[in-house]
């Protein structure tokens, strides 16, 4: 059975989508076995008590220093023999420490296609006062596992989406969420459960 560990920090539309495909039979073998947000009215520890997944909030503000709380937050995870951290909408830099207490076993969902965009934005779009800049006519989701740098760790599986005309940053985000980001990232843990991952250097090698 593969344990899950989630990190949210907001609605936690992309761990909806992953409980979907796992109660529906979609993923297999794997239980989230806790929900950690740094924000205690996060929707997300709302969304899951309906499916008895355990929540707990582990905020930075509570401890005295940063390592502290990625301590804290690291051996709250090992004490439940977690196998994967997912990343779904978790607002919080994480540690160089958390991130090699757990290699190639933390994955992140990204609103814009990487290498190409990467960082804050827009669904790798620039946006002046609401407008998006139309020079982009494609931009998409990335699922990547976590390592040190920002955004630059083994690419998992990437989709595409077209910018259309009439879009706000607003559409646009629902669309890339719709058509993207709630299809390959239940997919990228689909494909971790059933071990179909192997990683070469920087590459992902999907069996």
């Amino acid at each position: 059975m593969l344990k899950i560990g989630v990190l949210v920090s907001g609605g936690g539309t992309n761990l909806q989508a992953i409980i979907d495909r796992i109660n529906d039979g979609t993923i297999t073998d794997t239980e989230i076995v806790s929900v950690v947000s740094n924000k205690e009215n996060a929707y997300a520890l709302e969304r899951i008590k309906k499916y008895n997944i355990k929540g707990k909030c582990i905020k930075p503000r509570d401890y005295t220093t940063r390592q502290e709380f990625n301590f804290a937050l690291r051996d709250h995870f090992i004490s439940l023999g977690v196998d994967l951290i997912l990343l779904a909408g978790y607002l919080v830099v994480l540690s160089e420490d958390f991130v090699r207490a757990f290699p190639n076993r933390i994955m992140n969902i990204h609103p814009s296609l990487i290498p190409a965009f990467c960082g804050n934005g827009y669904y790798g779009l620039k946006v002046h006062q609401g407008v998006i800049d139309r020079g982009i006519k494609v931009t998409g989701a990335t699922v990547h596992f976590v390592d040190e740098g920002t955004d630059t760790g083994p690419i998992i599986l990437q989709k595409a989406v077209e910018v259309e005309d009439n879009d706000t940053p607003e559409i646009l985000q629902r669309r890339v969420m719709e058509e993207a980001e709630w299809t390959i990232y239940p997919e990228a843990v689909r494909l971790y459960a059933e071990d179909r991952i192997k990683i070469q250097g920087n590459r992902v090698i999907i069996t």
